[in-house]
């Protein structure tokens, strides 16, 4: 059985949604939000079984944004970052439309003793025509009141809300578990036991994106249910 787009009506009514859920939790940006993380508490190896991170493995995923067709290489490499105190894995993350290079982003990940996978920062360029780089999007916990965010939960069950990164203003990404189970074919192969999450920023609230999980891999789709065109589907994994 193929994953199915879940039903959402507008944009307002999920963002109205993610807002209830982090107020609940704590977490909604009206209110404080730093999370009080200890480094003795995190772990070296990145093995969630839905965000594994194993270093040497590279990742390739095929598919369209704002109608350019691109490929993405997402590599977890050997280095590391200490931020905040943690030992932060670093993940490259470079997009082209065939030779011309579109975005070069490197992502800093950790897990918790509990199996929970955090977001420490990233450092990204977006190649724009005329020769000019757009590095809005980077940020760094720690760094201006940037503060790390959960990318994937240790247990995730339907309806965890949880939010993945926080740099005010310019990086405030959530996400919210919707359907466990099932299965979804990608060109990589059909994969089971999927998980799948929407994601949302009130930076872009005209925005919702979906991305379906499969275990020991990690993301295998990505779409955009609401906003401009985006897709990318899984084709390869190595290492």
């Amino acid at each position: 059985m193929k994953a199915r787009t879940p039903g959402v009506a507008t944009a307002a009514v999920f963002a109205v949604t993610m807002a209830s859920a982090f107020a609940a939790a704590g977490t909604s940006h009206r209110v404080g939000y730093e999370p009080a993380l200890h480094p003795a508490d995190f772990v070296r190896v990145i093995d969630n079984p839905y965000y594994p991170l194993p270093v040497g493995r590279t990742l390739v995923y095929r598919g369209v944004r704002a109608g350019v067709a691109q490929t993405d290489r997402v590599h977890v490499t050997s280095r590391t970052k200490r931020i905040e105190g943690i030992t932060a894995r670093a993940v490259t993350d470079v997009s082209r439309h065939g030779r011309r290079l579109l975005e070069k982003t490197t992502d800093w990940f950790a897990q918790d003793k509990h199996g929970n996978v955090w977001y420490l920062g990233e450092q990204t360029a977006a190649y724009l025509p005329g020769g000019r780089v757009d590095r809005s999007g980077s940020w760094l916990a720690g760094v201006k009141d940037g503060e790390p965010g959960i990318v994937m939960l240790a247990h995730p069950r339907i309806p965890n809300a949880y939010r993945q990164e926080y740099l005010k203003g310019s990086a405030e990404d959530t996400a919210w578990i919707v359907r466990a189970g099932g299965s979804v074919r990608v060109p990589f192969g059909t994969q089971h036991h999927i998980l799948i999450s929407l994601e949302f920023t009130r930076l872009e609230p005209g925005v919702i994106d979906q991305k379906i999980y499969a275990p020991g891999i990690g993301i295998v789709s990505e779409l955009a249910v609401r906003g401009p065109q985006e897709v990318s589907r899984l084709v390869s994994v190595t290492g």
